[in-house]
């Protein structure tokens, strides 16, 4: 697949603290450098702005996604001081030389906020593909949304910095679509009782973590997330986000089957 690096559309929105005034974080941006992930070749910007009008601003501009197919993105992390970050192959334990999303979720942590392009932002959305933005016919995907303040989990402005993005959808046979012959059926699907929907359309197609303030000029490339705290995810933790996040995915996923049932057995 041909990858075109795109531009980065800086976006000017707000976040408003919680417990402190939002004056204090007013017009606090901070770059993600999404990568690629599973070899796919995609990779993209994002920036995450926060000011005192009391809402958050996302805003992604990616390339090298898989062509007219709709991809499921979310803002993960931690608020409470754990130190998530982005997986590598490393992290790809069956060995079928792709990192599924069960196996990128111990590294980058809980969905904190679903990117939808309308409606609900929890993580209740976070396969809620016909609220995910879809990709042109070139790979290329826009997305930009100011959600409000009243909508944002408790801590998201205090810890803006120790969070970052996760994008979802490869085409790992360049095909054009979501199918089984490459990778056969989702293993995230079928743990929620779901069958017939394809590897492809769950596995993470790209992973950010922020690299710092945006400040006029462009990152040059990833770094660990977090306060720098030693603390990691605990096995505890890691069952505790994992079982969270398959249980609120359920009635989404069914609307995936429904989405991809045209491209289920190709």
């Amino acid at each position: 697949m041909k990858v075109s690096r795109v531009p980065f559309v800086v976006a000017a929105a707000a976040v408003a603290l919680f417990a402190v005034p939002a004056a204090a974080h007013a017009d606090e941006s901070v770059h993600v450098a999404m990568q690629d992930l599973n070899g796919t070749g995609a990779e993209g910007m994002a920036m995450l702005t926060a000011t005192d009008s009391g809402d958050l601003a996302v805003t992604i501009k990616a390339s090298g996604m898989t062509p007219n197919a709709p991809h499921a993105q979310h803002i993960h992390g931690s608020t409470t001081g754990m130190d998530f970050m982005c997986p590598d192959k490393s992290d790809d334990k069956d060995g079928n030389g792709y990192v599924s999303t069960e196996e990128g979720l111990p590294k980058y942590g809980d969905i904190h906020l679903s990117l939808t392009t309308t409606g609900d932002t929890t993580k209740a959305s976070g396969l809620a593909v016909d609220r995910m933005p879809k990709a042109d016919a070139e790979g290329n995907l826009t997305y930009e949304r100011v959600i409000p303040a009243a909508d944002l989990p408790p801590g998201t402005i205090e810890h803006l910095k120790d969070l970052h993005v996760v994008q979802h959808g490869i085409d790992v046979n360049d095909n054009g679509t979501y199918d089984m012959e490459a990778l056969g059926e989702s293993t995230f699907a079928k743990s929620l009782g779901v069958d017939g929907i394809p590897e492809e359309a769950t596995d993470p197609a790209t992973c950010g973590m922020v690299t710092g303030a945006a400040a006029g000029s462009m990152p040059t490339g990833g770094v660990d997330t977090g306060d720098g705290s030693t603390e990691g995810p605990t096995s505890t933790s890691i069952a505790l986000y994992t079982a969270g996040g398959l249980a609120l995915a359920g009635v989404a996923v069914l609307a995936l089957r429904r989405r991809l049932a045209p491209n289920a057995g190709r």
